[in-house]
């Protein structure tokens, strides 16, 4: 799959072009399985997260327009991941009840694997608009790095400052995404 425009990938998927829905397939399915099977899933998982992904991005393309602002390659493994989050998530709060399931319909369950990744896009959206220094230490932050090591990458006085540094970077993208229309259509 070649870095072009990623309209057109959106309009073969609503086209049916087989050619370029088998380079998607080539090109992206395999990163999938290798991130599914090393996630605790199977290649039958990985699969079905990859045709639930291309399912619920051309069902988001025919309502609504939008922009990919990376590759296509890029944003369908980034919805697939945040799928295969969701699914593992799902199965540690499954209930069983005397055997008996409660099942959410597909749709349903579309719709809010939809709202999910627009709102992982608005998120995603707003951090590349923050400065380089608040990216790169929310970056570390999110890994879960110690504040110790954080003192020693930025040279901080100490964890207290490291603290309050990444304490108002939060702050400053969480107003940031508050105050875009999109969030208030998004909660």
């Amino acid at each position: 799959m070649t870095q072009s425009n990623p309209s057109i990938y959106l309009n073969a998927l609503l086209e049916g072009n087989e050619k370029i829905i088998l380079s998607i397939y080539h090109d992206t399915l395999p990163k999938v399985q290798f991130f599914v099977k090393n996630n605790k899933g199977t290649q039958d998982d990985a699969k079905e997260i990859f045709q639930k992904a291309l399912y619920q991005l051309t069902a988001r393309v025919r309502v609504q327009s939008f922009n990919i602002n990376t590759s296509f390659e890029a944003y369908l493994f980034t919805a697939c991941k945040n799928l295969w989050r969701r699914e593992l998530n799902n199965r540690k709060k499954e209930v069983r009840n005397d055997g008996v399931f409660e099942l959410v319909s597909e749709e349903q369950d579309n719709s809010k694997a939809i709202l999910e990744q627009e709102r992982w896009e608005l998120f995603e959206e707003k951090i590349a608009s923050l400065t380089e220094n608040c990216r790169e230490l929310l970056k570390l932050y999110f890994k879960k790095t110690s504040y110790k090591n954080i003192v020693e990458k930025f040279n901080y006085a100490n964890e207290n400052t490291a603290f309050q540094r990444v304490f108002k970077c939060k702050k400053r993208l969480m107003d940031m995404v508050k105050m875009d229309v999109k969030y208030r259509e998004l909660c």
